[in-house]
């Protein structure tokens, strides 16, 4: 419980109307979540704004509201706080109720399209390596002490500002040392993150994918940079082309990482298996070889960006590679599908342009045979990358089965068809098969020995959202069950 008044001091806010002595009990953006002593603030979303709803807030006991415009017809009774931004307010005021709790550990932020679920949890097993108590903020689960936290929260990547604060209290109030997190470029552009303090940041890479948000690339990069202005630390991929606009707005030390280009952390004689990639890394004038028990270049990479953050944190090299060499692994990224038929199924989370061409040139390394790809591109969101993802699945791949995934609002089959566009051109091995589970048995079914079958945009999901509802499926449980069915 704390007094409004005390909330708002020094952040540029303003009580316009009612009363600052009041006592605030919680915060909430959400008029449905509001009650006695709930402090609501009026979000401008991205379909609504949230002015319109302060009688529904005060109806459920509310009286106390942020706003940043005028508002017609207060209600009664109701203490009004004005400012400029209440996005950014938020963070401020968020940070002050919580007690500030991110400022008692170590706060990691990994950012970019693609790698920075994996990027976390490979952080987490170097910390775990040294004996750190972490915590891990991000698109698959919540985790403290690597034990999942029952939360269930309203985005999927980084958490809503008052999510955000309620886990880092209870990360904090359990002893964690160090917060591991994923920093979307939603998160950053609309201030889910203001005020955070981060002691390393890590660029993975970027490749298109949100511009139904950002607009262009430029855009989305900018985007991404805003978490290098956040940081005391930045680890930036010197592969990426894109690692320029992180660069610029770094005021801070830099640690590089890379394969390509020169690189003050740089791998050195890659061979890629499998089931895993060995690799030497220079640090400190002595030479360190790694065994990373995840495949794939794309792999190499995330543990690239860890081995850097890590040497910023001041991590002993032996550590560093204890920690790498224990990874087992992450849930839908690269996840293999044990059977004995004599070819592979490969779950994975790609479902961007660069996600699709990371997996299928991995999986190309180690298969004999064909490549059979199962993929889709999501409803309701950037539509310029259905024909890109189609030609690369069609270029890349032998067979293309193009089915949903989460058409959300739209019609399946619209969808499928602005895909089919990149792959005609390309091939005629493939086939628009609408039903995702009809479509997982199809690869699975014409599988032979050698092949390997790529189901790819799902990844550790275990729903698909259709317009009119939303029901249980994981592509792991479905390949299991296809596999079992051919027996």
């Amino acid at each position: 419980m704390v007094r409004l008044k005390d909330l708002i001091k020094d952040t540029g806010a303003e009580i316009i109307c009612g009363n600052g002595d009041i006592d605030i009990t919680g915060l909430t953006i959400d008029s449905r979540k509001a009650e006695k002593g709930t402090l609501f603030f009026c979000i401008y979303g991205l379909h609504t704004d949230g002015h319109k709803y302060i009688p529904s807030a005060y109806e459920k006991g509310c009286r106390a509201v942020v706003c940043e415009r005028d508002v017609d017809s207060l209600p009664e009774g109701m203490t009004v706080v004005r400012t400029d931004s209440t996005r950014g307010l938020l963070c401020q005021v968020a940070k002050r109720f919580y007690g500030d709790p991110s400022s008692k550990f170590s706060l990691i932020g990994v950012t970019g399209t693609n790698g920075k679920t994996s990027t976390t949890y490979f952080m987490e097993s170097v910390l775990n390596t040294i004996g750190h108590r972490t915590g891990v903020i991000g698109t698959i689960e919540i985790r403290m002490d690597g034990k999942k936290m029952p939360l269930h929260l309203e985005t999927s990547t980084t958490p809503d500002t008052i999510e955000l604060n309620e886990i880092f209290k209870t990360m904090a109030e359990g002893g964690v040392q160090d917060v591991v997190m994923e920093v979307s470029s939603h998160s950053l552009e609309l201030k889910k993150v203001d005020g955070l303090t981060y002691q390393v940041a890590i660029f993975t890479n970027l490749t298109q994918d949100h511009l139904d948000f950002h607009g262009t690339m430029e855009n989305y990069a900018r985007a991404k940079a805003k978490l290098f202005t956040m940081c005391k630390n930045a680890v930036i991929n010197t592969d990426d082309e894109w690692n320029r606009v992180m660069l610029e707005a770094a005021k801070c030390p830099v640690t590089t990482f890379g394969i390509d280009k020169d690189a003050d952390v740089k791998a050195e004689n890659i061979v890629y298996f499998m089931d895993h990639s060995t690799f030497d890394v220079k640090l400190d004038d002595r030479v360190y070889s790694f065994e990373l028990h995840v495949p794939g270049r794309f792999s190499v990479y995330n543990a690239l960006g860890v081995i850097a953050a890590a040497r910023m944190l001041g991590i002993p090299a032996e550590s560093i590679v204890k920690g790498i060499n224990a990874i087992k692994g992450v849930p839908g990224r690269i996840q293999n599908i044990p059977n004995d038929r004599g070819f592979n199924v490969i779950v994975d989370y790609a479902h961007t342009p660069d996600g699709i061409e990371k997996i299928l040139k991995s999986v190309r390394e180690f298969t004999k045979g064909r490549i059979i790809t199962v993929f889709g591109c999501g409803g309701d969101r950037d539509r310029t990358k259905r024909p890109i993802m189609g030609r690369l699945a069609a270029e890349l791949g032998d067979v293309a089965i193009v089915t949903s995934d989460n058409p959300r609002s739209e019609e399946p089959m619209d969808i499928l068809k602005e895909i089919e566009v990149g792959v005609k051109p390309v091939t005629e091995a493939y086939e628009l098969i609408v039903d995702r589970k009809d479509a997982i048995y199809r690869a699975i079914a014409i599988a032979k020995p050698g092949d390997s079958v790529v189901i790819a945009g799902k990844g550790h999901e275990d729903y698909e959202i259709f317009k009119d509802k939303t029901i249980h499926f994981d592509d792991a449980e479905v390949a299991k069950e296809a596999l079992e069915d051919l027996k």
